[in-house]
């Protein structure tokens, strides 16, 4: 999932600590290495994109990458509608802002969803950088409904909220989302 990378829209918690300028730049190089670091033939690397429309028109991201509208809605909704539009197929859907990622984490979530019927790759501030679905069209009535985004309840609301399905749970790492995360990053580097 990627927003188009413009000052104000991305990153605005961390631009708070860093500034609109730097967070974006940070967000738009992260993004691209990513989506540089996590091509495999294994998968398709498919692009929900925010805004809708400046998203599917942009310029910004690979043209050889297919593009999905997010559509409206709050980010419950939004993730929903872009696993239900890969089904059939198993679909683990990420966010762009985790620098630790590598096709070995991908590669175990695809694994996971051949024993489990879901799967999250757990983030250390409490929510996660990964949710999956082995049938992502056959979601539990209720499911991402009343999560509470951006905050350390974030993973336990997403399993509360699809209490029925098999979840696996992968390896925890760190998104950046405030400077204090930046910071950590940084000194890890």
């Amino acid at each position: 999932m990627v927003k188009e990378p413009r000052a104000g829209r991305v990153k605005t918690r961390l631009a708070r600590d860093l500034g609109l300028i730097p967070a974006t730049r940070w967000y738009r190089h992260q993004t691209l290495l990513t989506l540089r670091n996590l091509t495999d033939p294994r998968w398709d690397l498919v692009l929900a994109v925010a805004p809708d429309r400046e998203g599917l028109q942009s310029s910004y991201w690979p043209r050889q990458l297919p593009r999905i509208p997010q559509g409206r809605g709050d980010l419950g909704q939004r993730m929903g509608r872009a696993l239900r539009q890969m089904a059939p197929r198993p679909t683990c859907l990420i966010g762009s802002d985790i620098p630790g990622i590598e096709k070995a984490h991908i590669a175990s979530a695809f694994a996971a969803l051949g024993s489990h019927s879901a799967c999250l790759g757990p983030a250390t501030d409490g929510g996660y950088w990964l949710i999956g679905l082995r049938h992502p069209a056959q979601q539990p009535a209720g499911f991402l409904d009343h999560v509470r985004w951006s905050t350390e309840w974030a993973k336990a609301d997403t399993i509360a909220s699809a209490k029925s399905l098999n979840w696996a749970e992968l390896e925890t790492l760190s998104d950046i989302d405030t400077g204090a995360d930046y910071a950590r990053w940084l000194a890890r580097m």
